[in-house]
């Protein structure tokens, strides 16, 4: 029974998929950081507010 159950592989492409989808996570979550933490954010919003109001340059 131990056999089977450490030869069974029916889980394994969950599993694969979830470690694809937090490493993703992490590397934008890094890539990300500059722009949420800095003033970035708070520019880039209103450059696209104003280009989305038509005031943009």
């Amino acid at each position: 029974m131990l056999k089977k159950f450490l030869s069974d592989e029916e889980g394994a492409q969950v599993i694969e998929y979830a470690l694809i989808i937090a490493a993703i996570s992490i590397v934008l979550v890094l890539a990300l950081q500059p722009l949420l933490l800095g003033t970035g954010i708070g520019a880039l919003v209103t450059r696209v507010v104003d280009c989305l109001t038509g005031t943009c340059s």
